[in-house]
């Protein structure tokens, strides 16, 4: 499902006849995507690896 959402942002992304209100349809629904990839990988450990990291 994500890469069929990266590559529909992608054709949106590169139609010049996209309207500011598609695009910004587009941002929101990235946005919300990006949260979700966010908590899912903080749920499963890589925020505790990455602050690990940070503290090195």
């Amino acid at each position: 499902m994500g890469a069929d959402f990266l590559g529909h942002a992608r054709e949106t992304l590169n139609d010049r006849r996209v309207s500011n209100g598609e695009l910004r349809f587009l941002g929101e629904r990235l946005t919300e995507a990006l949260r979700d990839v966010l908590r899912i990988a903080e749920s499963r450990g890589a925020g505790r690896a990455v602050a690990a990291e940070d503290q090195k």
